[in-house]
């Protein structure tokens, strides 16, 4: 196999090995870019405070130390924040992912009352809306003012995740779920045994994207949420980046005598705090992603593009 391998890239076109060269270039330029401003946080954390604040880390860590995320753990409200953002991130993504894939399959069938007209209203709503001040009056009439559930509801049915689903059925024999219909099978078990397990890629892509917003959605919880029991990570983040010298002083006060005569050299900074703290909310979606990805490429295509 190897010799095979190497026949094939003997027998390459200059100009073709060259072009190949050039693609591996760009596109590892490109992954540099986009990886290196995370990587840079990272190595910020794990290095001396002092330095991190002064611009000395660059590429490598120096004086090695984890303190700071222990540090980052005492800042009161922050697991809160975290259950927040998890609770809403699974929860969210689990009802947008049913919704989008029982509203998109329901939305290729033709027995559906008014399936066109209806359909057509949940695209409009990808090109208009009212604007953030009726959205807001909306939510606290509805009783959506400072409760978790505004988190989730508003984003249930999401109508770009609805045309993925619904092209991507469109895909699917019309042969399955005819012999289903012939065996008695009614539309929600077609749905359940013969269409879910078809369309899994479509909806790992649809997860994936559902649980990045959640993960990172901001407006919301700014707009409607006032109760500091229910902030989310990302504005919780927010918070901490425009008060970072205060929790400097609230971090370096915490724990016992002996915790902090041994982190005295790692002393927080406000560098340093506002850089762990973006690891500690980056980190989980980043975690989450490669468990999907092998299904995201075939979901999005698939699901994008008709025939």
């Amino acid at each position: 196999m190897a010799d095979v391998k190497k026949r094939k890239f003997k027998r390459q076109d200059p100009v073709d090995l060259v072009m190949h060269i050039v693609t591996y270039i760009v596109y590892s330029f490109f992954a540099f870019v986009c990886v290196y401003p995370f990587y840079y946080i990272f190595i910020n954390t794990i290095s001396s405070n002092d330095l991190s604040a002064r611009g000395k880390i660059t590429f490598w860590p120096k004086e090695l130390h984890f303190t700071n995320y222990v540090n980052v753990s005492h800042i009161p409200s922050l697991m809160g924040a975290f259950r927040i953002s998890l609770g809403r991130t699974v929860i969210g993504t689990i009802l947008t992912v049913v919704a989008s894939a029982f509203l998109g399959y329901m939305f290729t069938r033709e027995t559906m009352w008014m399936r066109k007209f209806w359909y057509r209203l949940v695209v409009a709503t990808m090109y208009f809306n009212a604007g953030i001040i009726p959205f807001f009056i909306t939510m606290k009439n509805i009783g959506l003012y400072n409760n978790f559930l505004v988190y989730i509801l508003p984003t249930v049915v999401a109508p770009f995740y609805i045309v993925l689903c619904k092209t991507f059925v469109e895909s699917v024999p019309k042969e399955l779920t005819d012999a289903a219909e012939l065996d008695g099978a009614g539309t929600l078990r077609t749905f359940i045994s013969v269409i879910v397990p078809v369309i899994k890629p479509i909806l790992a892509t649809v997860a994936i994207f559902s649980a990045v917003g959640q993960w990172n959605s901001f407006q919301d919880n700014l707009l409607l949420v006032s109760d500091p029991n229910l902030a989310t990570l990302q504005f919780t983040l927010y918070q901490y980046i425009n008060q970072a010298s205060s929790l400097k002083a609230l971090v370096n006060s915490t724990g016992n005598a002996a915790s902090l005569a041994a982190s005295l050299a790692h002393a927080a900074t406000a560098t340093s705090i506002r850089m762990t703290v973006t690891i500690v909310v980056v980190a989980p979606i980043l975690l989450v992603y490669p468990i999907f990805q092998r299904y995201f490429v075939k979901g999005i295509m698939i699901g994008a593009v008709k025939g």
